[in-house]
């Protein structure tokens, strides 16, 4: 009898590890089991809230709990236990990986909420009227996920027994050398961050360059690079540093756009010019689409080789192309409208010939 105890014993001293390590894992098993659950069951209830916070917070927070119970669990599990094959160097791993394991599920957890809370901004300000301004928005969640990448090393380096101090040291003498090595890679991103700073456009202007090819709409505005997509839709790439050496311009931000036109009726219509410039510009200040209250110039202003010509220079409130040109065709259209209402015709290049005949009559070609 006594001999079966210390056999029993000696089995229990020898698996008892094994046990603990079960019975830990079975936990994690069901508190993972637990949390799954609950997850689903708070996810309706904060979908139905109109806080976009909460939503990001919660949704940031499913992967990286489901890993971290997973981790505790495990990491535990197997401390606790005190496996005999186990090492105290290798404990001691254990536990520095268990410590970097949790920071790294932390920034994990802070990357995605920063990622979630950027696009419900982005969605609740285009379902409002008070729009905020995308590249803003997407410049405050980059800087905040660098500063997260940046603090998050430095805490792993310190954890893992390397000195911060040292490092921060180190690359102040290094920064000169790699200043160097990847001057035009700083030139893009400090041009980058005078574009977030400065706010000449943003994503979705349309944008052009008279000192380079450069024209098309923004579509994204990244640290090295920005993309531009051309009228014919191709894809064009511009380093941030040629933003800070060219001038740009921004007709997405143009208050007006303007008609300046031309017009030249015949020299035989010359006693109807005032009636038609005076009907053209009344048509103007009546047109509903035409802003009244920018510049308008309606005059006759030149005797030209075969014409006597008027021009038109004014506004129109809207500055969407193609509507632009609607009205423009709608006022033009106007214009031939009174003019041959006066009975006058737009004038063509012709010439007069005299000849010193005064019985041959005058010929126009």
């Amino acid at each position: 009898m006594d001999t079966i105890v210390a056999t029993f014993n000696e089995i229990n001293e020898n698996y008892q590890w094994m046990i603990t390590l079960f019975t830990l894992v079975f936990i994690t098993l069901v508190v993972n089991f637990i949390w799954k659950r609950y997850y689903s069951v708070v996810q309706k209830r904060l979908l139905k809230t109109e806080n976009l916070w909460d939503d990001a917070v919660w949704e940031a927070l499913h992967k990286p709990m489901g890993y971290l119970i997973w981790i505790l669990g495990i990491s535990f599990a197997v401390e606790i236990s005190q496996a005999p094959t186990l090492e105290r160097e290798i404990l001691e791993l254990l536990e520095n990986l268990r410590a970097i394991a949790v920071l790294t599920l932390m920034a994990w957890f802070l990357f995605r909420f920063i990622q979630y809370g950027e696009q419900n901004v982005l969605k609740s300000s285009e379902s409002s009227d008070s729009k905020l301004d995308k590249t803003t928005v997407n410049a405050v969640a980059k800087l905040l996920r660098a500063s997260v990448i940046i603090t998050t090393v430095l805490i792993v380096m310190q954890t893992m027994g390397y000195s911060i101090s040292g490092l921060l040291a180190f690359g102040g003498i290094g920064g000169l050398a790699v200043g160097f090595a990847a001057k035009d890679l700083l030139s893009n991103f400090f041009g980058g961050l005078m574009i977030y700073l400065d706010r000449p456009f943003k994503i979705g202007d349309w944008i052009r360059s008279p000192d380079r090819n450069i024209e098309g709409v923004v579509e994204v505005i990244g640290w090295r690079q920005t993309l531009i997509r051309t009228f014919d839709k191709r894809p064009l790439y511009v380093p941030n540093s040629v933003f800070t050496s060219i001038t740009v311009e921004n007709p997405s931000r143009m208050l007006n756009r303007r008609i300046y036109e031309t017009i030249g009726i015949r020299y035989d219509d010359a006693m109807k010019m005032a009636v038609i410039v005076e009907k053209v510009k009344a048509m103007l200040k009546a047109h509903p689409e035409i802003d009244q209250d920018a510049t308008m110039i309606v005059n006759f202003n030149e005797f030209a080789a075969s014409s006597l010509n008027f021009f038109i220079y004014t506004f129109t409130k809207t500055t969407e192309w193609i509507k632009f040109h609607e009205i423009k065709q709608d006022v033009l259209l106007k214009v031939m409208e009174i003019i041959d209402s006066e009975g006058a015709e737009i004038a063509f290049p012709t010439q007069t010939l005299h000849l010193a005949n005064q019985n041959v009559p005058e010929v126009n070609q």
